[in-house]
Protein backbone atom coordinates (compact mmCIF):
# COMPACT_ATOMS: atom_id res chain seq x y z
CA UNK A 1 0.00 0.00 0.00
CA UNK A 2 1.48 2.92 -1.13
CA UNK A 3 0.54 6.93 -1.06
CA UNK A 4 -0.60 8.02 -5.11
CA UNK A 5 0.43 11.23 -5.76
CA UNK A 6 1.24 14.53 -3.86
CA UNK A 7 3.57 15.29 -1.74
CA UNK A 8 3.93 11.78 -0.02
CA UNK A 9 4.13 10.00 -3.34
CA UNK A 10 5.45 7.00 -3.41
CA UNK A 11 5.26 6.42 -0.02
CA UNK A 12 4.62 2.99 1.62
CA UNK A 13 2.06 2.81 4.50
CA UNK A 14 1.79 0.43 7.13
CA UNK A 15 -1.19 -1.98 7.90
CA UNK A 16 -2.13 -4.08 10.66
CA UNK A 17 -1.71 -7.16 10.53
CA UNK A 18 -4.33 -10.36 10.15
CA UNK A 19 -8.26 -9.29 9.40
CA UNK A 20 -9.08 -7.05 11.63
CA UNK A 21 -8.26 -3.97 9.28
CA UNK A 22 -9.42 -4.32 5.59
CA UNK A 23 -7.29 -1.97 4.09
CA UNK A 24 -9.17 -0.68 0.47
CA UNK A 25 -7.18 -1.88 -3.15
CA UNK A 26 -4.90 0.19 -4.55
CA UNK A 27 -7.01 0.37 -7.69
CA UNK A 28 -10.63 1.45 -5.44
CA UNK A 29 -8.05 4.22 -3.98
CA UNK A 30 -6.92 5.50 -7.42
CA UNK A 31 -10.84 5.49 -8.42
CA UNK A 32 -11.66 7.32 -5.44
CA UNK A 33 -9.35 9.97 -5.93
CA UNK A 34 -9.85 10.19 -9.58
CA UNK A 35 -13.88 11.29 -8.63
CA UNK A 36 -13.09 14.44 -6.09
CA UNK A 37 -9.46 15.32 -7.19
CA UNK A 38 -10.99 18.77 -8.02
CA UNK A 39 -12.53 19.17 -4.52
CA UNK A 40 -9.51 18.40 -2.19
CA UNK A 41 -7.46 20.98 -2.11
CA UNK A 42 -7.44 23.01 1.05
CA UNK A 43 -10.24 21.30 2.39
CA UNK A 44 -10.99 19.88 5.57
CA UNK A 45 -11.16 15.64 5.53
CA UNK A 46 -12.32 13.02 7.90
CA UNK A 47 -11.06 9.56 7.98
CA UNK A 48 -13.91 7.52 9.73
CA UNK A 49 -12.72 4.37 11.22
CA UNK A 50 -9.29 4.98 9.71
CA UNK A 51 -7.65 2.01 10.00
CA UNK A 52 -4.03 2.69 8.18
CA UNK A 53 -4.92 6.23 7.60
CA UNK A 54 -4.31 5.64 4.24
CA UNK A 55 -7.23 7.62 2.89
CA UNK A 56 -6.59 11.06 4.71
CA UNK A 57 -2.88 10.61 4.16
CA UNK A 58 -3.57 10.55 0.28
CA UNK A 59 -5.87 13.63 0.62
CA UNK A 60 -3.00 15.49 3.34
CA UNK A 61 -0.70 14.52 0.20
CA UNK A 62 -2.92 15.48 -2.25
CA UNK A 63 -3.47 19.22 -0.55
CA UNK A 64 -5.77 18.87 1.65
CA UNK A 65 -5.47 21.30 4.99
CA UNK A 66 -6.27 19.11 7.51
CA UNK A 67 -7.19 15.63 8.30
CA UNK A 68 -8.94 14.32 11.44
CA UNK A 69 -8.59 10.10 11.57
CA UNK A 70 -10.41 8.43 14.02
CA UNK A 71 -10.29 5.09 14.69
CA UNK A 72 -11.40 2.95 18.24
CA UNK A 73 -8.23 0.39 17.96
CA UNK A 74 -5.43 2.04 19.75
CA UNK A 75 -3.19 -0.68 17.49
CA UNK A 76 -4.76 1.32 13.91
CA UNK A 77 -4.08 4.93 16.14
CA UNK A 78 -0.89 4.30 16.48
CA UNK A 79 -0.34 2.55 12.69
CA UNK A 80 -1.90 5.93 11.88
CA UNK A 81 0.36 7.90 13.80
CA UNK A 82 3.56 6.10 11.97
CA UNK A 83 2.35 6.39 8.44
CA UNK A 84 1.52 10.12 9.28
CA UNK A 85 4.72 11.00 10.33
CA UNK A 86 6.30 8.70 7.58
CA UNK A 87 4.58 11.40 5.27
CA UNK A 88 5.75 14.07 7.11
CA UNK A 89 2.02 15.49 7.26
CA UNK A 90 1.87 15.44 11.66
CA UNK A 91 1.08 19.34 11.18
CA UNK A 92 -1.80 19.21 9.22
CA UNK A 93 -3.12 15.48 10.79
CA UNK A 94 -5.29 14.84 13.78
CA UNK A 95 -5.29 11.46 15.30
CA UNK A 96 -8.04 10.69 17.52
CA UNK A 97 -8.02 6.89 19.25
CA UNK A 98 -11.94 6.80 20.13
CA UNK A 99 -15.15 4.95 19.12
CA UNK A 100 -16.85 6.95 15.93
CA UNK A 101 -20.02 7.56 18.02
CA UNK A 102 -18.32 9.02 21.02
CA UNK A 103 -16.04 11.38 18.69
CA UNK A 104 -19.08 12.69 16.64
CA UNK A 105 -21.05 13.03 19.82
CA UNK A 106 -18.72 15.42 21.47
CA UNK A 107 -17.13 17.08 18.24
CA UNK A 108 -18.34 20.43 16.74
CA UNK A 109 -15.78 20.18 14.09
CA UNK A 110 -16.76 20.44 9.99
CA UNK A 111 -15.87 19.04 7.57
CA UNK A 112 -15.71 18.96 3.29
CA UNK A 113 -15.13 15.58 2.69
CA UNK A 114 -15.67 12.41 4.82
CA UNK A 115 -14.79 9.24 4.32
CA UNK A 116 -16.53 6.33 5.82
CA UNK A 117 -14.98 2.49 5.54
CA UNK A 118 -15.90 0.74 8.52
CA UNK A 119 -15.97 -3.15 8.86
CA UNK A 120 -18.04 -4.54 6.40
CA UNK A 121 -21.65 -6.01 7.53
CA UNK A 122 -22.15 -4.92 11.02
CA UNK A 123 -24.57 -2.40 10.39
CA UNK A 124 -22.18 0.60 11.45
CA UNK A 125 -21.99 2.30 8.19
CA UNK A 126 -25.74 2.76 8.60
CA UNK A 127 -25.11 4.21 12.31
CA UNK A 128 -22.55 6.53 11.49
CA UNK A 129 -23.67 8.12 7.94
CA UNK A 130 -26.36 10.33 9.97
CA UNK A 131 -24.33 11.29 12.27
CA UNK A 132 -21.15 12.61 9.77
CA UNK A 133 -23.85 14.49 7.85
CA UNK A 134 -24.21 16.75 10.93
CA UNK A 135 -20.78 17.29 10.86
CA UNK A 136 -20.62 18.18 6.94
CA UNK A 137 -19.77 21.61 5.66
CA UNK A 138 -22.07 23.03 2.80
CA UNK A 139 -21.27 21.55 -0.63
CA UNK A 140 -19.09 18.54 1.32
CA UNK A 141 -19.05 15.10 -0.01
CA UNK A 142 -19.55 11.66 2.09
CA UNK A 143 -17.83 8.92 0.39
CA UNK A 144 -18.91 5.37 1.78
CA UNK A 145 -16.87 2.01 0.83
CA UNK A 146 -19.33 -0.79 1.44
CA UNK A 147 -19.74 -4.22 -0.29
CA UNK A 148 -21.62 -4.76 -3.46
CA UNK A 149 -24.31 -6.95 -1.72
CA UNK A 150 -25.62 -4.55 0.93
CA UNK A 151 -27.76 -2.05 -0.06
CA UNK A 152 -27.09 1.78 0.97
CA UNK A 153 -29.55 4.27 2.40
CA UNK A 154 -31.11 6.82 -0.11
CA UNK A 155 -30.03 9.66 1.91
CA UNK A 156 -29.02 10.87 5.86
CA UNK A 157 -29.76 13.67 7.01
CA UNK A 158 -29.61 16.92 4.84
CA UNK A 159 -27.39 14.62 2.11
CA UNK A 160 -28.98 11.95 -0.18
CA UNK A 161 -26.97 9.36 -2.48
CA UNK A 162 -26.07 11.19 -5.99
CA UNK A 163 -23.71 8.23 -7.51
CA UNK A 164 -22.29 4.78 -6.76
CA UNK A 165 -19.51 3.14 -8.56
CA UNK A 166 -18.47 -0.38 -8.59
CA UNK A 167 -15.28 -2.23 -8.16
CA UNK A 168 -15.80 -6.03 -8.21
CA UNK A 169 -17.34 -6.97 -4.86
CA UNK A 170 -16.47 -3.27 -3.68
CA UNK A 171 -19.27 -0.14 -4.15
CA UNK A 172 -18.15 3.24 -3.08
CA UNK A 173 -21.32 5.93 -2.73
CA UNK A 174 -21.06 9.47 -3.23
CA UNK A 175 -23.68 11.59 -0.71
CA UNK A 176 -23.93 15.70 -0.86
CA UNK A 177 -26.24 17.97 0.28
CA UNK A 178 -29.51 17.99 -1.42
CA UNK A 179 -29.63 22.11 -1.95
CA UNK A 180 -26.75 21.92 -3.17
CA UNK A 181 -27.27 19.21 -5.48
CA UNK A 182 -30.55 20.93 -6.66
CA UNK A 183 -29.34 24.49 -6.38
Amino acid sequence: MRVITGTARGKRLETRDGKAVRPTPERVKEALFSIIQFEIEGRRVLDLFAGSGQLGIEALSRGAKQAVFVDSSRESADVVRKNVELCGLQDSAEIVNMDFAAYLAKSTEKFDIAFLDPPYRTGILERALPLVAGHMNKGGTIICENPSDEAMMDSAGDFRCVRSYRYGKIILTLYRRKDVITG
